[in-house]
């Protein structure tokens, strides 16, 4: 029987994902559909990579949705839009970086309608989207997702973490780890610097040592001591992120004061530098605190 995959928000991300997609569906002989909040980029994704592109209420009868959009709230607008009109027996696989608590709440509506929901968000940045080399960690029943497991076609591992907005909350608390090495890393850097210290010289010897981590290693000296800082995930869902972080340790009545501080001071650096930069960006405040720029 040929099944109908939709896959909903096209960017930076969602449309190497959607072209994985598409591609998997037909070859199994099956419908692929895309859409976008702007129809022009849904229609040029189509004709690149086969697809159809349809308006939202086209996909309302597909199989598996996907959606891969800025948050939750926009999550929660499709829905609005499709919730009276699924398919029962359909799977909703919500590949946004997405909040828990949000991830249940709609999973429970979904399910009023016979359909499954999954929190998948993905790791991997955009090169990965566009290998089909993505992680993708899981959240809902394991059933469900052996039965969608196939469509995952843009994933190179697929790890199941536990019940409804497991995945949410694993990828909020990754990326946030990922920002407390990043502002670490600035912070030494900007002592070094202030001491006279070649940071070329000093990033080499770090990523040699124990204190490397992933923007030491790919991030600091490519886009900070460069001053390009080219825009490939915004300082604004950085932001975003460690926010569900830290409401991910509340909610758990965990202690975790790094990460909740580290999330306060990426929501200063989105405010000061601004949402729109590039998350490395966020040296931009440590660099003011400092007085001196990263080169």
């Amino acid at each position: 029987m040929t099944r109908t995959a939709a896959f909903l928000g096209l960017g930076a991300m969602g449309g190497p994902m959607a072209a994985h997609v598409v591609r998997h569906r037909q070859a199994q002989g099956g419908r692929a559909l895309v859409w976008n909040r702007t129809r022009s980029k849904a229609e040029a994704h189509a004709a690149e990579f086969g697809g159809e592109a349809v308006d939202l209420a086209g996909v309302a009868g597909a199989d598996v949705i996907f959606t891969c959009l800025p948050t939750s709230a926009e999550v929660d607008g499709v829905m609005d839009a499709l919730i009276g009109d699924l398919r029962e027996g359909a799977t909703w696989v919500d590949c946004t970086s997405g909040h828990p608590e949000a991830a249940r709440r709609q999973s429970a509506r979904l399910s009023e309608r016979g359909v499954a929901f999954l929190d998948a968000p993905v790791s991997g940045g955009p090169w990965g989207a566009e290998a089909g080399k993505l992680t993708v960690m899981v959240g809902g029943d394991a059933g469900v997702l052996e039965r969608v497991r196939g469509d995952l076609a843009f994933a190179g591992r697929v790890v199941h973490m536990g019940e409804v907005g497991a995945g949410f909350a694993v990828k909020a608390v990754n990326n946030t780890l990922m920002a407390v090495n990043m502002w670490a890393a600035g912070e030494g850097l900007a002592a070094l610097a202030r001491t006279g210290v070649d940071l070329r010289a000093a990033l080499d010897v770090i990523n040699a040592s124990s204190g490397r981590s992933y923007p030491t290693e790919s991030l600091i000296g490519q886009r900070v001591l460069t001053r390009e800082f080219p825009v490939t995930f915004t300082l604004g869902l950085l932001a975003k992120d460690t926010g569900i972080a830290a409401d991910v340790v509340r909610e758990a009545g965990a202690s975790a004061p790094v990460l909740t501080q580290t999330a306060a001071l990426v929501r200063a650096a989105a405010t000061t530098v601004g949402a729109g930069a590039d998350y490395s960006a966020m040296l931009r405040l440590v660099e003011q605190m400092n007085g001196r720029e990263l080169r």
